[in-house]
């Protein structure tokens, strides 16, 4: 039997997918499988400037995988979802973040094919604080149906003893080049850019508990190019195996960004504090930090971009000129 020769890509030609194909690359590695779901955004331009074997519609995977077609896959990246937080289609989100991803995984482990798959920090639920990829899943209580079903695969692979085998990476506050298409899901970086650009202002929440300034809530942000330099290592490092968090390990303020967003288009800093959704006032998280000592404890000494640094580059050398990773 032929050596496998490629890596599988789902959720390519979104933000974190493009940006596994753009650091693949990096290496030298251009045997990839694209896929991803099309549709009337302009996340294809994200796929302009790299390289890669073929792009397949994630409809057609499962005839691909029946057909033997992908058989010359020995490393899949599973980034494709609905990423939507605010998504209440529940039924859909079983079918496209569950049920797809487990027929993924199956297949893979059944051919030995190393399987990597995006879970996400919004599995903690409410949880604030430092959060640790060892705490127990029957604890977790996810806040919104996106969450849930991260979750749900999560316990699922849990119980059929399958994360002794693959990884899973739950990502927290990810920002940085190729999220243009995400619409209302973009990261507050790509948000203040717009603003300060428009109106030379940028709106942050007001806060609702007294132990907590204005714009001083915190979260663990996390530079696009780190997240995909950690997927890679959790990929190539075989005896890493389950849940691991994809953070920075620090915890900075809203303030805080906003104000490195004003540094990096080299404004002066004008802040608005707005009211909190009624809605989201309940649930609202106002401290996160990814506890790292299992990423830590898989080799990976990789420092962090600082946060000024990473919003320097993001906004200056690619928002600021339209530019995606590798143009």
């Amino acid at each position: 039997m032929a050596r496998p020769t490629h890596v599988l890509v789902t959720g390519g030609a979104g933000f974190i997918g493009s940006a596994l194909v753009w650091a693949l690359n990096q290496r030298g590695q251009d045997r990839v499988l694209v896929t991803d779901v099309f549709d009337r955004s302009d996340k294809w331009r994200n796929l302009v400037p790299l390289r890669f074997d073929d792009l397949l519609e994630a409809s057609t995977v499962a005839d691909a995988i029946e057909r033997g077609a992908l058989n010359h896959v020995h490393t899949v990246y599973h980034m494709g979802a609905c990423s939507s937080t605010t998504e209440t289609d529940t039924a859909y989100l079983l079918r496209n973040n569950v049920q797809y991803t487990v027929m993924l995984a199956e297949w893979a482990l059944q051919r030995n094919i190393r399987f990597v798959y995006a879970s996400s920090a919004a599995t903690y639920g409410a949880r604030e604080g430092e959060l640790s990829d060892q705490t127990d899943l029957a604890t977790l209580r996810p806040l919104n149906p996106y969450g849930y079903s991260k979750h749900l695969f999560d316990l699922y692979a849990s119980r059929r003893g399958y994360l002794d085998r693959i990884v899973g990476l739950k990502y927290f506050n990810v920002f940085g080049p190729n999220e243009q298409h995400k619409g209302d899901m973009r990261s507050v970086a790509n948000k203040a850019f717009h603003q300060i650009r428009e109106t030379g202002r940028v709106g942050l929440f007001k806060s609702y508990r007294p132990e907590f300034n204005d714009g001083e809530q915190r979260r663990d942000f996390i530079y696009v190019k780190d997240a995909v330099a950690i997927t890679l290592h959790l990929a190539e490092e075989r005896t890493a195996q389950g849940l691991f968090n994809v953070g920075s390990g620090e915890s900075h303020t809203w303030r805080e960004l906003a104000e490195a967003a004003f540094e990096g288009l080299d404004r002066t800093p004008a802040i608005d504090f707005i009211e909190m959704p009624e809605q989201l006032r309940a649930r609202y998280q106002y401290s996160t930090r990814a506890v790292l000592d299992r990423l830590r404890a898989t080799g990976y000494q990789q420092p962090m971009t600082p946060l000024k640094d990473a919003v320097r580059e993001y906004l200056a050398g690619y928002l600021q000129h339209d530019r995606r990773l590798g143009d």
